[in-house]
């Protein structure tokens, strides 16, 4: 026989399940003109001081916003006590390279010095997390950002923006229909933005990589005639033997950062003696992990959750 639970169980079930909740809280951590640039804060159940990590969303600097974060990821990082703060940044090309490098630096800065009071989080215990250009700029953290963050998880991010694979036009984009400078202009262009939803920015960003002008636009610099401004925004040209431990991962089919980009990276941080972990996904594309239920992506986040737990610890 069926038990019934009275209505007065099923409202203290209904409020377990509520409180049991992580509590998203969104601030904003710097204004620029009218654009306010925000990040969200999901905390785990609880009062205690947790680690943080800062989580930088992809999308090629040109498009994408803090919402991006994956749910079953997000909930992983909640479960092993993190508190998660994941932010937008001015995208381009209205805003230029060395402004959204500013930008995570801001950030940075605000969850160090305001994350304690605000949401009670460990200034000392901070890793960041990134995924496609939210990996480039967290690689530009492990030289950009002092004091170091505790780690570095880049997922199929780039060190080197100025190679020929984002200069050139690309093979790949270019089997798709052309994009005409009128279509790829629409959408920007239009003033200051963080944190995009869509709209025409794609069209964008595809008519960069079909003309290989993605860095002439986002850096503002040629790389052909001025090969040494990219110093200063090329992970791959900056590590040294601070670099925080980093952890790569990145699938050997990505039509879109090529998978030579982490694998350079690792020789460069084996060359210099930093602690890394590089986690080659074979059969893999870019954007590999929303396939949580792939017993190798989870068995490869299982890893990050690893990596996360020994560089985070007190």
């Amino acid at each position: 026989m069926r038990q019934l639970i009275p209505a007065a169980g099923i409202l203290f079930l209904f409020s377990v399940v509520l409180l049991a909740q992580p509590s998203r809280q969104t601030y904003t951590y710097k204004t620029v003109e009218d654009c306010k640039i925000q990040a969200d804060v999901y905390r785990p159940p609880g009062e205690a001081v947790t680690p943080a990590i800062l989580w930088i969303h992809g999308g090629a600097l040109i498009m994408g916003n803090r919402e991006g974060i994956r749910g079953a990821q997000l909930e992983r990082y909640l479960q092993a006590g993190y508190t998660v703060v994941s932010i937008d940044y001015r995208l381009a090309p209205e805003t230029k390279l060395a402004a959204i490098v500013a930008d995570l630096e801001d950030a940075y800065r605000w969850v160090r010095e305001k994350g304690p009071a605000l949401f009670r989080i460990d200034p000392a215990r901070i890793a960041v997390v990134g995924h496609s250009a939210g990996g480039y700029l967290t690689l530009m953290s492990g030289f950009r950002l002092q004091p170091r963050p505790r780690a570095l998880v880049s997922f199929y991010g780039y060190g080197d923006i100025a190679g020929e694979w984002y200069s050139r036009p690309d093979p790949f984009y270019n089997r798709q229909p052309k994009v005409s400078k009128e279509v790829a202009y629409r959408g920007v262009n239009q003033g200051v933005i963080s944190g995009s939803t869509g709209g025409d920015r794609p069209a964008f960003y595809l008519y960069c990589r079909q003309l290989g002008i993605w860095p002439k636009e986002v850096a503002a610099h040629d790389p052909d005639t001025e090969p040494r401004a990219f110093d200063a925004f090329c992970p791959l040209r900056n590590v040294t033997e601070h670099y925080p431990p980093t952890l790569l991962l990145h699938g050997d089919k990505d039509t879109d950062v090529p998978f030579e980009q982490s694998a350079l990276m690792a020789k460069e941080l084996k060359r210099r003696r930093v602690e890394h972990e590089f986690i080659a996904m074979p059969g893999h594309g870019h954007g590999f992990d929303r396939e949580m239920g792939d017993p190798a992506v989870a068995a490869a986040f299982d890893r990050v959750m690893a990596f996360l737990q020994r560089r985070l610890a007190r």
